[in-house]
């Protein structure tokens, strides 16, 4: 009887995963498993916030696999011993993964297929297309967004059909550790309050696009940007763990427009194609990830992080409303409003001059949905030093931008009930209230003034990066 190993990464789901339906089809029997190896993600092994989502949605593929006749096995220790171990156990004959594009997975990769005795089969199944296969009439890889979309979303035509999960698995019986023993759920329980707003797992990703697609999808482009409305999808976290793949989400805006519940899910599928911007830049730079892209900005005058700057945005006390609203959604939630998190990572490397990297690897360990690719690429863009950025003479100003995108102050005062009092025309700048008294619990003013912090950005900028007189910030 053939044997094949299913090796679980960032695609915990049955339905549209490639790797399990090869494997279906080539073995009668399959061993799913999750390997424990933090050392084979390199530089950047998982946050606390993803390892605490990762728990819970490790538990439900379990579950998954368990209504069709499997389950998943979890082992721990070096990749390549641990697949060699396991095809000799089971007497696989292959072992089936999805690719990924992090730098160090590829090595990991290249590593283990070299030292298997068994064939290794990398599938596309986390991608809307396969990086080598979108670039430039030159054959080099994008580095501007909108041509990059063009091309891809030509393509979305063309998109096949979602995989359906297998309806039974048949799967030899073999010792896997207990998911206690992985050490994954942190202690003391700080996440608890993630699990009134998220549901890990495969079906928890299906019912959330069910919901959007019903409810949200059709007013996505007028309330995307709206972090006091219910305008955003929420899918990130699940697309990050393969939850859900990011055909099922094409699919399904596509379907609902034929059906008549979404007119137009471009503006959607748009931002589809900005995660997928961020997995192609990744492959083909991966020093995005350390790095700024710009060569321009090597000489720039960045503030130095230790000067409790850093410390006071972390923890949300800039005394900037929208500022601190996002960054308590985060450390509540482990999720951030897209909006928001521009408008942060803006003032932390302009009002503040604080290298974006240092913004970078908060998230990483905040974030329940902290994707290699979209990190880098939404940091190097708002810090203007990727290939496709903002100019770093865009300066957001934190007070428009809460007026105009939280007009009434409710999503401020949601995170900050210090400011709930406040009237909606002044809780963006309550330090501009004609009293003596500021609200109680919440910095009297912000930690720079914002206005000189501006001017010093710019000629920052110009110094080091314009050569010379530049244009003013917006």
């Amino acid at each position: 009887m053939h044997t094949a190993i299913v090796w679980f990464r960032n695609d915990l789901r049955l339905a549209d995963n490639a790797a399990v339906d090869a494997a279906c089809r080539a073995a009668e029997r399959i061993v799913p498993v999750w390997i424990d190896d933090p050392a084979a993600e390199g530089d950047w092994p998982a946050g606390a916030a993803s390892r605490a989502w990762l728990a819970r949605s490790l538990a439900a593929l379990d579950e998954r696999l368990r209504s069709v006749g499997s389950r998943l096995l979890l082992r721990r220790g070096d990749t390549l011993q641990v697949l060699r171990n396991l095809a000799a156990e089971s007497g696989a004959a292959g072992i089936h993964c999805n690719r990924r594009v992090e730098p160090a997975w590829i090595a990991t990769d290249a590593r283990v297929e070299a030292g298997l005795d068994v064939p290794l089969h990398r599938h596309h199944g986390n991608l809307l297309a396969a990086p080598e296969t979108v670039s430039t009439g030159q054959g080099t890889p994008y580095r501007v967004f909108t041509p990059f979309w063009r091309r891809l979303s030509a393509e979305l035509e063309m998109l096949a059909e979602p995989l359906p999960a297998p309806t039974r698995i048949a799967s030899p019986e073999l010792d896997s550790l207990p998911l206690d023993a992985l050490g994954l759920t942190p202690a003391p329980r700080w996440d608890l309050p993630f699990w009134q707003h998220w549901t890990p797992g495969e079906l928890g990703a299906q019912a959330l696009l069910e919901r959007f697609v019903l409810t949200s999808a059709a007013r996505y482009e007028a309330l995307r940007d709206r972090p006091d409305r219910h305008g955003t999808s929420r899918l990130s976290p699940h697309l990050h763990f393969g939850e859900i793949s990011p055909r099922q989400i094409a699919r399904a805006l596509l379907d609902a427009m034929l059906d008549g519940f979404c007119a137009d899910p471009g503006p959607f599928l748009r931002e589809l194609g900005w995660r997928e911007f961020g997995q192609h830049l990744l492959f083909h730079f991966p020093e995005s990830t350390r790095h700024d892209l710009s060569p321009r900005f090597a000489g720039f005058r960045w503030r130095d992080p230790e000067s409790g700057l850093l410390d006071a945005w972390r923890r949300g006390l800039t005394g900037v409303p929208i500022v601190d609203a996002g960054m308590r959604e985060l450390w509540q939630t482990g999720w951030m409003h897209n909006r928001v998190r521009m408008i942060v990572a803006s003032f932390l490397t302009k009002h503040l001059r604080i290298h974006w990297l240092h913004g970078a690897r908060w998230f990483w360990d905040t974030l329940v949905d902290a994707d290699l690719g979209n990190n880098s690429l939404g940091w190097q863009w708002s810090a203007g030093t990727g290939v496709d950025a903002a100019p770093y003479f865009r300066i957001f100003n934190p007070v428009t931008q809460g007026r105009r995108f939280d007009p009434l102050g409710r999503y401020v005062t949601r995170w900050l009930p210090a400011l709930a009092s406040l009237p909606a025309e002044v809780v963006h700048a309550p330090w501009t209230i004609e009293s003596s008294s500021p609200p109680a619990g919440y910095p009297a003013r912000p930690i720079v003034d914002l206005e000189q912090a501006r001017r010093d950005a710019l000629a920052a900028w110009q110094a080091s990066v314009a050569g010379g007189p530049g244009p003013s910030a917006r």
